[in-house]
Formats: C-alpha cells, sequence, structure tokens
C-alpha cells in the first residue's frame, strides 16, 4: 500500500489557507519519503443536513485540478459523503479510512477541522490519535488578511458581490470555471463577435451578474485574454436562464465540445439591457479594449 502524508478538509475554493495544509503535506512527504495526498469529500457535508445544497466556489473537478495545479499534489482522494459517512465515529475515521484504507502516516489539517459523527472529531483528538497509532500530525493555524479570516464562506460573499480582485487575494489565484464548451444561440457570430458558451455545474454559486476580464485556457494549455459575460443576456433573451458566455480574444477556431478554464480578474460592468444588437456590439468592442488594457497592465500568468 502507498504510504501517504495527507491534507484534509473539503477545500472549497482552495484558498490560501488551504495552500498552507498542501505545502505542510508535500514538505513532510519529501521529509519522510512519503507520497503527498489530499483528502475530501464529492459533496459538501452539509447538503445532508439542510434543505438547500450550500453553493460551492467550485466543483469538484476543478477542486481537484486547482490542487494539482497550484500545489503539484496529483493523488487527490475523494471520499463520498453519504448518510453513512454522516454517522462514522470519528476514532473509525481516523483508523479505520485514513490510516488502514488511505495509507496515512502523516496528518494535516487545519486547527477549525471537524470529522466524524455530529463533528465530534476535533485536532486535538486527531493529534492524540495518530500518537497512539505512531504516525505525525501537523495542525496549521487560521490564516488571516488584513485582519479578515481567510475562509470559503467569506470568499463567497466576495463573488457574489463580482469583487475578482480582492476574491483572488485570498484565494491565491483568479476564481475559475471548468467546464465543455456548448453550442448556443450564435447571435454573437451574427454580429461579428462569436463567442463559447459554458454551464456552471450543479451546486457552484453563479458570481454577480456582469462582465469580466478574463483570461482562457484550452485544452492544450495556451491562454488568451476574454471578455466573459455572466447573466440573463436581457437584450437577446426573456428566458431569464443563466448563461456564460466568452470572447476569446485574438484567436479563432472551432473549440465547441472541448474542455476549457476561464479565470476570472476583474468586473467590468455590471449587465444591462441595450436598445439593439448595434448597440450591444458597440458596447463589447468597448468591453474588449477595457480587457486589453486591464491586461495590459496587469499581465497573466498562465
Amino acid at each position: 500500500m502507498k504510504h501517504r502524508a495527507i491534507a484534509l478538509g473539503f477545500f472549497d475554493g482552495i484558498h490560501r489557507g488551504h495552500g498552507m495544509l498542501m505545502k505542510t503535506a508535500t514538505d513532510r512527504a519529501r521529509e519522510l519519503g512519503l507520497s503527498p495526498a489530499a483528502f475530501t469529500f464529492d459533496r459538501h457535508p452539509s447538503d445532508l443536513y439542510g434543505d438547500t445544497p450550500v453553493q460551492l466556489i467550485n466543483s469538484a473537478e476543478d477542486r481537484a485540478g486547482l490542487i494539482r495545479r497550484l500545489y503539484a499534489i496529483d493523488d487527490v482522494i475523494f471520499s463520498h459523503f453519504d448518510k453513512a459517512m454522516m454517522r462514522m465515529p470519528w476514532e473509525e475515521f481516523i483508523t479505520k479510512m485514513l490510516y488502514e484504507d488511505c495509507g496515512a502516516r502523516h496528518l494535516v489539517c487545519g486547527e477549525d477541522f471537524h470529522f466524524g459523527y455530529r463533528g465530534e472529531g476535533t485536532p486535538e483528538k486527531l493529534k492524540e490519535t495518530c500518537a497512539q497509532l505512531g504516525i505525525g500530525c501537523d495542525i496549521i493555524p487560521l490564516l488571516e488578511i488584513d485582519g479578515v479570516k481567510v475562509g470559503s464562506t467569506y470568499i463567497r460573499t466576495l463573488l457574489l458581490d463580482g469583487d475578482m480582485e480582492r476574491a483572488a487575494e485570498f484565494l491565491g489565484h483568479p476564481h475559475c470555471l471548468s467546464h465543455t464548451v456548448e453550442h448556443g444561440k450564435h447571435i454573437g457570430t451574427s454580429i461579428g463577435i462569436p463567442t463559447i458558451n459554458l454551464t456552471i455545474p450543479p451546486h457552484v454559486l453563479t458570481p454577480a451578474h456582469g462582465v469580466y476580464a478574463t483570461r482562457v485556457k484550452l485544452s492544450d494549455g495556451s491562454g488568451y485574454p476574454g471578455v466573459t459575460n455572466i447573466g440573463v443576456r436581457p437584450t437577446v433573451d426573456a428566458s431569464e436562464r443563466v448563461t456564460v458566455e466568452t470572447f476569446i480574444l485574438d484567436f479563432s477556431g472551432d473549440l465547441y465540445d472541448q474542455r476549457l478554464r476561464v479565470d476570472f480578474y476583474k468586473r467590468l460592468r455590471e449587465e444591462r439591457k441595450f436598445g439593439s444588437l448595434t448597440a450591444l456590439k458597440q458596447q463589447i468592442d468597448r468591453d474588449m479594449d477595457a480587457a486589453r488594457s486591464y491586461f495590459a497592465q496587469y499581465p497573466a500568468n498562465d
């Protein structure tokens, strides 16, 4: 069995606090000759307690992608969170699931980490049990920026306000959305501004409606600046269905059915209704100029 140094958490957003856990796990793995890993759940534990699912910052796939891309931890272990998991005693979670099944030989968690039935497992109990098992354990203190706790709850409020720049300060990276390009109504193409259409995955929060300066990462690894509209397209659509449409600057080609990642850097303006497609096109041209100016001043690091 592979022996691992494992970072523990739900890791929604993969923010800078999570990054401290990831770095500690990789450092311990290197020191002890272990394999670095992250252990998380496929759905938020709170989903089984309430009627409304938690609106997450990222899908499970994006969480795994961020962990691998930012912290070089390829081994991301997803456990299905169901009623059996919810009722699991905290001792069994450590000794059976982590130690025996996952080969944990060093564990890392935050000081606010709780686990097991009714959240009775605490960092202190984790550390004591690890000592009994003869394995290591690090408890990482909470991180603050400007006196504000770095946490997923606060970052969600920033995204819902469209404050991508402050969100990036707390995340340590731009907010991102990955999805497969879908066919839309081709209205953008009809006015000379073809867009790619993505869908926000179920239970993932929708940032504030508006137009954003974005960076699009293609499946071949290349990156391009873009302008992304999140909203209901009031000028061309009366359905109220939320869409995510991106015009990629300096690119032409067929991207249908390809999986892309859109990184959000700055909200340029609110979404609004225009009197004609001509007026809409003129505004999008101005949005493209604004995006170019932004990335000229703040070049993206792909």
